[in-house]
């Protein structure tokens, strides 16, 4: 199935493929085999109900006097249109032309993202935050971890370079938000592997998806839903 970098799937894989395959990074992360998503305190379910604006949520991701010392912001990458091929992954397949071409699935109109490195190094971490319905939110990330975790190999042909993906569920941070799911997935190309962790969080109408480095997703996860879920 050949889907677009632009795509719903970009949230996942394929944005991640701008992490160095050439670096591995094995820090932090124990994977175990677990459902993908568990749910919170079912009294917040009624918080943070009404969708944010696109600008109210840039305001509320996490920039560098919140990280700390040695991180450097990103430079915000010009959209690609590079097709990828995805290849052993009939779950990821089976989300469809519509899903991977932005067709709803987690191209909601209402986000933000930033990214950081660390310490000069390779390690990096990244943020995204999306806002509408409960359902809409729920359903979208559901859907996408499902179909990655449902594939523990595959590969992705991205701009002619073959990428080898393993993925595993990880267990889903405890008391925070709504809705959790974790994920660990490793990129192997040209015998070097990146190894990338993947929390995402819903409270209510907020959606926090916090990837990179195992060690600083860990780090920064509680800090990041913090800021996001505050009262503006």
């Amino acid at each position: 199935m050949r889907v677009r970098h632009t795509t719903a799937l970009g949230f996942t894989a394929l944005t991640l493929l701008t992490v160095p395959a050439c670096s591995t990074d094995t820090t932090g992360a124990k994977p175990a085999a677990v459902s993908s998503a568990q749910a919170g305190p079912p009294a917040r379910a009624a918080q943070n109900t009404a969708p944010l604006s696109s600008a109210a949520l840039k305001t509320r991701l996490l920039n560098q006097s919140d990280l700390g010392s040695g991180y450097l912001r990103k430079p915000e990458r010009p959209t690609q249109h590079d097709d990828v091929t995805v290849i052993g992954c009939p779950a990821l397949s089976a989300l469809g032309g519509d899903a991977a071409t932005g067709g709803g699935t987690l191209t909601f109109p209402r986000k933000a993202k930033t990214a950081f490195t660390y310490g000069g190094s390779s390690s990096e971490v990244a943020e995204e935050l999306y806002s509408d319905s409960a359902n809409k939110l729920s359903e979208g990330i559901g859907r996408i971890f499902d179909a990655m975790t449902g594939c523990p190999t595959y590969q992705v042909v991205a701009g002619g370079t073959p990428i080898d993906m393993a993925s595993q569920k990880l267990p889903a941070p405890h008391g925070l938000g709504d809705e959790q799911w974790s994920q660990l997935l490793t990129f192997s190309t040209e015998g070097r592997s990146t190894v990338v962790k993947q929390t995402a969080i819903r409270d209510g109408s907020l959606l926090l998806v916090v990837s990179g480095s195992p060690a600083l997703v860990d780090r920064h996860l509680d800090k990041a839903l913090a800021k996001a879920t505050a009262a503006s």
